[in-house]
């Protein structure tokens, strides 16, 4: 069983970056992040919880700037569960903000390098200016070919995979698919997932170590890297050490090295 590992660093300035340990050859294609510790950032300085996720929505952007000039093929960040909506009518109509905010001021720059942005989720539930946010910001950065920063928004890995068994099973039942022919791997196509290669390395912020719903199937040989750290305080450095901490690691996937 893998050993869950957890980083207990200190806040770092990150303009100390030093990448010169880190082996470009082996950087992690995909990283997957769960964003945690906003709210509580916030209440450490007696500030509503809607300012720790404004301060997050900045360290979004420096982390996918750094994640890209690392060669970074795939971010993948979990921005809002399918659980989230029992929160405070009033953060989550803050939170249904963000994109659009992130987004109106980010994309120009995202576009400048060479990012592709996708989402994954349930957008049936998302307020019309969310959705258009994240419409505008997938067509103008479609024809990139850098870094894809994809979205987790009203996502729910459970959810996924239920919709995904429906799809399957209409498929049979209209003649599609034999289900002889259901292999791990023809499963994987029907899941939101399809066109990206399961998560290398996942970073959850926060101090929690659990999954909470999040990419369950995908995650299955993924190594985990865990941190004290609140996503507020996550700098380019605390990045770089899940990705020498990665770079560590064996992966075996079952089998011997």
């Amino acid at each position: 069983m893998k050993k869950l590992w957890r980083s207990l660093s200190n806040k770092k300035d990150s303009s100390e970056t030093n990448i010169d340990d880190i082996q470009m050859e082996h950087i992690p294609a995909h990283i997957a992040i769960i964003m945690d510790g906003n709210g509580r950032w916030a209440s450490k300085r007696s500030l509503p919880r809607i300012a720790g996720h404004h301060e997050g929505m900045k360290v979004v952007r420096k982390i996918t700037k750094k994640a890209s000039e690392l060669g970074v093929k795939t971010l993948t960040l979990y921005a809002f569960s399918t659980e989230n909506w029992k929160r405070p009518k009033t953060e989550v109509d803050y939170l249904m903000k963000l994109p659009e905010e992130f987004l109106g001021t980010f994309l120009p720059e995202l576009v400048k390098e060479n990012v592709k942005v996708e989402m994954m989720g349930d957008k049936d539930l998302l307020p019309s200016h969310t959705k258009r946010a994240l419409e505008k910001a997938q067509i103008d950065t479609r024809d990139n070919t850098g870094l894809v920063l994809n979205f987790a928004l009203n996502y729910g890995s459970r959810a996924e995979m239920i919709h995904a068994v429906h799809k399957v099973l209409a498929d049979v039942n209209n003649g599609i698919l034999n289900k002889e022919e259901i292999t791990e791997e023809v499963f994987s196509d029907y899941l939101m997932t399809k066109h990206l290669s399961d998560p290398d390395l996942l970073i959850r912020t926060s101090g929690e170590i659990r999954l909470s719903n999040f990419m369950l199937w995908q995650l299955a040989y993924t190594e985990f890297w865990f941190t004290d750290v609140l996503w507020p305080d996550f700098n380019e450095e605390h990045l770089l050490d899940a990705i020498r901490t990665y770079q560590q690691r064996s992966r075996r996937y079952g089998g011997l090295k």
